[in-house]
């Protein structure tokens, strides 16, 4: 797993976020999979999960500070030049996706589209 990918970043918050779940999870092979899927209210959806499968054909794999972020090669394709973050405030906490290919987003911000 040592697939790197300058055009898609993860910022210190993500990581520390990452390792924190993955931490929870008490499973050590785990890493969290970034995908873009069809739907949601703007065609385009970020999903997020946990996974310990990588296949080195099909995924892209980031790594920040020990967290491992798993995307695969058709859905980067969509998030090229992106940035990871994730923020928490009074009202909500999550991962988000500063995506410049988004040509419009839903208020959430878990859908998009290009």
């Amino acid at each position: 797993m040592q697939n790197m990918v300058p055009n898609l970043r993860m910022t210190e918050a993500a990581a520390r976020r990452i390792n924190k779940v993955v931490a929870d999870e008490k499973n050590p092979a785990l890493m969290v999979r970034l995908e873009v899927l069809g739907g949601g209210c703007s065609g385009y959806q970020y999903k997020f999960n946990f996974d310990a499968a990588f296949n080195v054909d099909e995924d892209i794999l980031v790594e920040r500070d020990g967290a491992r972020l798993v995307v695969d090669k058709t859905s980067l394709e969509l998030l090229q030049g992106s940035e990871v973050d994730y923020g928490e405030s009074l009202m909500e906490a999550g991962f988000r996706i500063n995506n410049p290919n988004a040509s419009s987003s839903c208020g959430c911000g878990s859908s998009f589209a290009v």
